[in-house]
């Protein structure tokens, strides 16, 4: 059996960020080299998340962690302005990224992709590790080849920062690659309300849903003559996020250069 992975988990007292201890302390192909988190420093991970403890004291100084640990990996969801300059710095110390956090802009993607190539590591960026939501993505684009009418539904729960989600904005750029842009709806249509029609992405709407209760639903509605097809994912808690992201650590230890997007490890 090869040595496990090492990795280091940032923003290891966040929601996602337990879950992802989780994952690496209860895997025996992955190892928790290291914890980084402002607001739990000091604390075991393993008490953190209520497994055993395990030896591995969260701390807050990310770039002496890389130093003195040595970790392989850096898992990141924390917010786009932290997970850019905690990329910049796991790059510098040759630490392959794996970052779960939506909002980096196409020129921090390539920035980034520039810096893996030159460090000879690989890199992921993913809006959704969902296995489940990659495929319902896929799915979308393959249909609006067939069906460019479109228009896509997401929910999330009601504290949720950013609209539309990452997923979605995913989504519409994976169908836009099989779909010319068409303006859809009545061409004298008139909302009024101000978004009643919601977001315009190349001729077609995306709208956000943000409640209480709910963590994260999308559905892709297609309209034809005489037909229509929904293509819908559930995700009911964040355990469904850690198979794909494992799958990200173990991915980007065997490419040079940062990809966007999990679908590319879908076939």
């Amino acid at each position: 059996m090869s040595n496990p992975i090492r990795v280091a988990v940032v923003g290891a007292g966040g929601r996602m960020g337990r879950e992802v201890v989780k994952l690496v302390l209860e895997d025996q192909e992955l190892e928790l080299a290291t914890a980084l988190d402002r607001s739990a420093g000091g604390i075991d991970a393993g008490i953190l998340v209520g497994l055993p403890a395990s030896g591995v004291i969260i701390t807050e100084d990310i770039e002496l962690a890389f130093v003195e640990h040595k970790p392989d990996v850096m898992v990141d969801f924390t917010t786009p302005q932290s997970a850019y300059a905690n990329t910049l710095l796991a790059i510098k110390h040759g630490v392959r990224p794996v970052i779960g956090t939506t909002g980096f802009t196409p020129e921090q993607i390539k920035e980034l992709d520039k810096l893996c190539i030159e460090k000879e590591i690989g890199g992921l960026i993913a809006p959704n590790f969902s296995i489940g939501a990659i495929l319902m993505m896929k799915f979308a684009a393959q249909a609006s080849k067939y069906f460019p009418h479109v228009e896509i539904i997401e929910t999330h729960g009601d504290q949720k920062l950013d609209a539309p989600s990452g997923t979605a904005i995913k989504t519409a750029e994976m169908i836009v690659e099989n779909r010319e842009e068409l303006r859809q709806g009545n061409p004298n249509e008139e909302e009024t309300i101000e978004g009643a029609r919601g977001g315009y992405y190349n001729g077609f709407r995306i709208h956000s849903v943000r409640l209480p209760g709910v963590f994260a639903q999308q559905e892709v509605i297609f309209g034809g003559y005489g037909q229509t097809l929904k293509i819908r994912h559930d995700s009911y808690e964040r355990a469904a996020y850690m198979p794909g992201v494992k799958v990200g650590i173990q991915k980007v230890m065997e490419y040079t250069g940062l990809v966007y997007g999990f679908d590319q490890f879908i076939e």
